[in-house]
Formats: C-alpha cells, sequence, structure tokens
C-alpha cells in the first residue's frame, strides 16, 4: 500500500518549485494560481527568495502548500500513482486535504496565509519558542513540560518520531525545560529558529480565527483516507475537517503514531511531495522497513517513475 506525505514549515527555500514549473506547465499552472488567489506574485518569493522574506510564518505556509500541490500534479500526471492513504506533518495537512480533494487549492492557499498570520498574531514576537529535545521519550519530555511550566506554557508540540520531541511554549518555560531535561538525560536540547510557538495552548486564538475562515469555505469528504495530526487516525468526514483543523493549531502534531498507523495498515510506500525530505528522514526511523521517495524537482521524480 502506498501513502502519500506532504511536509510543513521549516522545509522552504528559494529556488523550490522553479525547476517543476519551468518544465511542466501543469507546475506553473499551480504557481499562477496561488498568485491570483494571494494578489502578489508568491511564486517569485519561492523561486528567488530572499529567504527572510520567505522564512516570514504568512509567507512560508502558502509557499509551502503551493510547492507541494505543483509537484503533486506533476507526479499525478507523470505516473499512475494513487494513494491508500494521505497525510501532512502540521501545514502539509492541507496539503494532504487538497490531494484528497476534501479542498480547493485556491481556498486552501488563502486559508494558510491567513492561518500563518493568526499564529503569528498570537503571541508578540520574543515571548515564544520551540526546541527540539533528543534522545528522551515522549513520556519523559510530557513529565519534564509539566515540572518546567511554573505556571507558564510549555507542552509537547511535534511527536516526530523515536526520541525526538518538539516542545513549545513561552520562551523561559521552553528554557527551563530544556535544562531539565538535559538533566533527565537528553542527548540534546536545541532551540529552534521559529517566529512563534506553534501547536501549544498559546496558539488557541489562532485557531478561533481560522475557524472562522474555515467556516467561509467549502469542504468537501476527503475522497482518500487522510491521517490527522491530532487524531493519529483516518478522517473521511467532511463535518469534521474544520474542527480537526482548528483544534491542529494548539495541540500536538501526533508524527510518529500517524505513520505508525499507516504502517500497521499495510502501507510500505510513502512518497513525500514538496520542498526537503524532512519527512522522509523521521519515516526511516519509524517505519524502518518502507521504501521512501520523494518529489521535490525533475530530478527526484525521475528516480520515482
Amino acid at each position: 500500500m502506498l501513502a502519500f506525505v506532504f511536509p510543513g514549515q521549516g522545509s522552504q527555500f528559494a529556488g523550490m518549485g522553479n525547476d517543476l514549473a519551468r518544465n511542466f506547465p501543469v507546475a506553473r499552472q499551480v504557481f499562477e494560481e496561488a498568485d491570483e488567489a494571494l494578489g502578489f506574485s508568491l511564486s517569485r518569493l519561492c523561486f528567488e527568495g530572499p529567504e527572510d522574506d520567505l522564512k516570514l510564518t504568512q509567507n512560508t505556509q502558502p509557499a509551502i502548500l503551493t510547492v507541494s500541490i505543483a509537484a503533486l500534479r506533476v507526479l499525478q500526471q507523470e505516473s499512475d500513482f494513487v494513494p491508500d492513504f494521505v497525510a501532512g506533518h502540521s501545514l502539509g495537512e492541507y496539503s494532504a486535504l487538497v490531494c484528497a480533494g476534501s479542498l480547493q487549492f485556491a481556498d486552501a492557499v488563502r486559508t494558510v496565509r491567513s492561518r500563518g498570520e493568526f499564529m503569528q498574531q498570537a503571541v508578540p514576537v520574543g515571548a515564544g519558542g520551540m526546541a527540539a529535545i533528543i534522545g528522551l521519550d515522549s513520556v519523559e519530555v510530557e513529565k519534564v513540560c509539566v515540572e518546567a511550566a511554573q505556571g507558564e506554557v510549555v507542552s509537547p508540540a511535534n511527536f516526530n518520531g523515536p526520541g525526538q520531541v518538539v516542545i513549545a511554549g513561552h520562551v523561559s518555560a521552553v528554557e527551563r525545560a530544556c535544562t531539565l531535561a538535559k538533566e533527565k538525560g537528553a542527548k540534546r536540547a536545541l532551540p529552534l529558529p521559529v517566529s512563534a510557538p506553534f501547536h501549544c495552548p498559546l496558539m488557541v486564538p489562532a485557531g478561533e480565527k481560522l475557524a472562522e475562515v474555515l467556516e467561509s469555505i467549502s469542504i468537501s469528504a476527503p475522497q482518500v483516507p487522510v491521517v490527522t495530526n491530532v487524531e493519529a487516525q483516518p478522517n473521511n468526514d467532511a463535518v469534521r475537517v474544520g474542527d480537526l483543523l482548528v483544534q491542529q493549531v494548539s495541540e500536538p502534531v501526533r508524527w510518529q503514531e500517524s505513520v505508525q498507523y499507516m504502517a500497521d495498515q499495510a502501507v510500505d510506500r510513502f512518497i513525500e511531495i514538496g520542498p526537503g525530505k524532512v519527512l522522509s528522514g523521521l519515516i526511516k526511523r519509524i517505519a524502518k522497513k518502507s521504501e521512501i521517495g520523494n518529489v521535490e524537482d525533475c530530478a527526484s521524480l525521475q528516480k520515482l517513475i
């Protein structure tokens, strides 16, 4: 069985998507649609940067989504791959929903642009942070967060894979958790260069604003089961899509469980669609026997087909 997976924030780089857009009209069309939907040249930002502008959350999110869908359209045109499941990491869940026919691309690109703005506005710049805790299991990391909170917010944000949990919250609470994690035997506790503390309770106000946007767009039942970040279970119900996306903003991404669920359903091949190979690296550690490929440019496409 086959799963398509889509990357989230952190996979962006200047130049992404350019190769596909130059060589495939179907990819170029996706970039044109994004430019039109947003009212500015997102394609130029993807192809040329500058990196600093690309790193702004409200730009990063629509940019990664657009490159992912451009790569998807090329893969669909050039191959006969049909996924049994789809999933995406955080922002990537929107790409997965477009792939599954649940969201229209233009709606998705506008929604994630707003999502980026809401997430940035939810916490003053510099007040929140995130860190990757390497070498402690998830139960230990949760205990560390409880102990480090001291009246502030710090909690697991991404359960990425064995021994890799990202935490998020108030900067000082995240720093306390990092110190404590090292004392408890973590190999590393690395602060991440992010502009806001994603997937923690500080993002609840962003979720409330996002809910209004999602209510204004058309959501169809996914035609392929979407394994969601919040539940690590498949959803085919159109009514639940919006609620799960709202919850996702302030709840942890259960990536390890999502991949494990798909592997347990006999998925033995994963194709990462979009910029970078972050998810491929994580999947290798979770579903060790699976075959993994990716599509982000012409070279990776050729390798796959």
